[in-house]
């Protein structure tokens, strides 16, 4: 337990030296956004280091690795932080209008069919001088690529985010199957008999032939044939109108889809779970004028979107 003496050795200043340091885990860079030089950085971190009695960072390859110490008192310093620069500065009003900057959001691209169309028509329209760049998501790793920099808003299905990342539940997105009625003459919904006598192209990143679809297939003792796979969803109109197949995707593309290419859709004849999709940004941009508005943009066309396109799922009233 921290005595006195230790706790007034840690200032405002050295809480901010560690926060910096945790988002970006190099003491160059952190040095940089805190205007200081490397030494001075380094001594800060002794400081820190001394009153809390614990090493906080260590050096892996280039970058620093919080200790679990440093990642469980990481969330408290943030809000601390947060709230003070709540209190002593007015936030800058962010007037759309005038904004002449560009918004990055990354988005895998079953997502960026569904949403980034309608995104770009609503900027456009209030923001005229603003421009939309849309980054190619890695699933695995959108908090690192938030970090970097490559995009201010990420919208995927994350996992649990750092301390200084904040997740903001959006909606619950279900998989529904499509294929092209002229191939296969099936009515829907598809029954089971239907669904696994067909052949089926899967959408994989890694060209894997199995997922969540045959796993549900064989808790209920039958399995599918996947005879194609394809990296991304937007090859999947073209073949599915060459082929007779079926493709079970997530619902907000596959209703584009249907509606774009005439293709057919139904229910698949097993129980898939639902996918949380979500919004990460950092903690250090909630109270930025210029990121919340982007924020509410975006939830504010998602919401239009999904319902105008029939899903069943919607965006959630608490974002």
């Amino acid at each position: 337990m921290m005595n006195d003496a230790a706790l007034r050795k840690i200032d405002l200043n050295l809480l901010l030296a560690f926060s910096v340091l945790m988002q970006e885990r190099n003491v160059s860079r952190a040095a940089e956004r805190l205007l200081l030089g490397q030494p001075g950085l380094s001594a800060a971190l002794k400081r820190l280091r001394e009153a809390l009695d614990d090493e906080l960072f260590v050096r892996v390859g280039r970058g620093l690795q919080p200790t679990p110490r440093a990642l469980d008192i990481a969330p408290a310093i943030e809000d601390a932080l947060g709230s003070i620069e709540r209190a002593i500065r007015t936030p800058d009003a962010f007037d759309p209008l005038s904004y002449e900057g560009t918004f990055r959001i990354g988005m895998c691209d079953n997502l960026e069919t569904a949403f980034f169309g309608p995104l770009a028509a609503r900027i456009r329209r209030e923001a005229p001088g603003a421009r939309l760049v849309s980054v190619a998501s890695h699933t695995h790793h959108p908090g690192q690529q938030l970090d970097d920099g490559d995009f201010d808003l990420s919208v995927s299905v994350h996992p649990e985010p750092a301390s200084w990342h904040v997740r903001q539940p959006l909606f619950e997105q279900i998989s529904i199957s499509i294929y092209d009625p002229d191939q296969l003459k099936l009515a829907a919904p598809l029954s089971l008999e239907d669904f696994v006598r067909e052949a089926h192209i899967a959408v994989s990143f890694e060209g894997d032939m199995t997922g969540d679809v045959d796993a549900a297939l064989e808790k209920v003792g039958r399995s599918r044939s996947v005879v194609a796979t394809v990296p991304r969803f937007s090859a999947l109109p073209t073949a599915l109108s060459a082929m007779p197949a079926i493709a079970t995707i997530p619902e907000s593309i596959a209703r584009c889809m249907a509606s774009l290419h005439g293709l057919a859709i139904s229910k698949p004849p097993v129980d898939l779970e639902a996918a949380p999709v979500s919004l990460l940004y950092r903690r250090v941009d909630r109270a930025d004028g210029r990121a919340q508005w982007f924020r509410r943009i975006f939830v504010e066309v998602a919401r239009e979107a999904l319902k105008t396109s029939g899903c069943s799922c919607d965006v959630a009233a608490a974002a």
